[in-house]
């Protein structure tokens, strides 16, 4: 009976370990960094900390604001305030000073 047990154990490992060794598994740590759907808040800019869009796996596009306390919030991208702060960001991407003054306040 042990090793009836044993053996059942081993194939279900084995089994989960192929199939989480696939293109499913890229594709599942991808999906982590993509955004559900969209927030119409917008973040005053002394609380923005960094600006960016979403990864090429994802198939929904947003921007992706990281707040000074390290909140991720997901913007409409084709929201005009959400491209002016992107096209802001990127321009300051050479500078080591962002746009927009830090706040230490979360």
């Amino acid at each position: 009976m042990k090793t009836l047990l044993t053996l059942l154990f081993l194939t279900l490992i084995c089994s989960l370990h192929h199939t989480s060794a696939g293109p499913v598994a890229v594709e599942m740590m991808v999906k982590g960094a993509c955004c559900p759907g969209y927030n119409q808040t917008r973040i005053p800019k002394a609380r923005v900390k960094h600006v960016a869009m979403t990864p090429d796996g994802c198939t929904d596009k947003a921007v992706v604001v990281t707040t000074v306390c390290d909140k991720k919030i997901c913007i409409d991208p084709n929201w005009p305030w959400a491209k002016k702060l992107l096209s802001a960001f990127e321009k300051s991407a050479g500078n080591t000073a962002s746009p927009a003054a830090p706040s230490s306040k979360c």
